[in-house]
């Protein structure tokens, strides 16, 4: 199972949400590469970056940020945040990111999937799925589609995308565990690389995913309250080094 350290960005800064809320916002660090440095330090071989004030704007705002953080971490980031442009994915992409994450687009304009699969491959176009009570929002999470997250997880699919990220955002910021369930059908029904978001809050959850084989999981505020330890995490569940719980 993939993990993938979260790094959202607001004004220049590492920060979380809580259920996507922009006036609930809680700041952890002024840098979010020393942020990544961190997290590569302590095993990370994957990350997961958010442009926060990009997924409101409707394109990339905090570009300082992810620049400095591809040039100075050695391993793969995945960026979701304003990008519903060619150019701009492609921008994104010739900057060093490995996959870019399309939400809002790939609702309103699920071709658009299609097309970015197809001029730059499907391994680096990742569909953002983010519901609400199983419908999917769009615009930073302002707005509910309506368009059910499993119909557009399967029209992904048709367009040759291979991983969807899914945040039940009721969780996301919550600590109250991911909506497994829900999680678990959507990789069931699609057979795509779901990767669980939102709600993690603990080892046990990620033992849940794993042994629910799910493909990848993104660990955000739960790292960055102390409550799951990230080099642990990559020894269990990237390294299969189970041992005892």
């Amino acid at each position: 199972m993939q993990l993938y350290p979260a790094i959202d960005m607001k004004n220049g800064k590492c920060v979380r949400l809580t259920q996507g809320l922009f006036d609930n916002v809680k700041v952890y660090g002024d840098s979010p590469a020393d942020m990544a440095k961190l997290w590569v330090d302590q095993g990370a071989t994957f990350l997961h970056l958010v442009d926060l004030d990009g997924a409101l704007a409707g394109h990339f705002v905090n570009e300082s940020a992810i620049r400095t953080i591809v040039e100075q971490v050695q391993v793969p980031v995945e960026l979701g945040g304003g990008l519903r442009s060619v150019e701009a994915v492609q921008y994104m992409l010739d900057l060093g990111v490995s996959r870019c994450i399309i939400g809002t687009k790939a609702a309103e304009r699920p071709e658009f999937i299609r097309e970015l699969a197809e001029q730059f491959g499907p391994e680096r176009i990742v569909a953002g799925v983010d519901a609400r009570d199983g419908m999917v929002a769009v615009e930073g999470w302002e707005r509910t589609s309506t368009m059910t997250a499993v119909e557009l997880c399967l029209k992904m699919k048709e367009y040759g995308v291979q991983h969807i990220v899914y945040t039940d955002i009721s969780r996301d910021g919550m600590l109250t565990g991911p909506n497994i369930s829900y999680t678990k059908m959507l990789t069931k029904e699609t057979g795509l690389d779901v990767i669980a978001s939102g709600g993690v809050s603990s080892m046990e959850d990620l033992e849940i995913l794993y042994e629910n084989n799910i493909q990848g999981v993104i660990i955000g505020k739960a790292l960055y309250e102390k409550r799951i330890s990230l080099p642990e995490a990559v020894a269990r569940y990237e390294n299969g080094q189970r041992g005892e719980k």
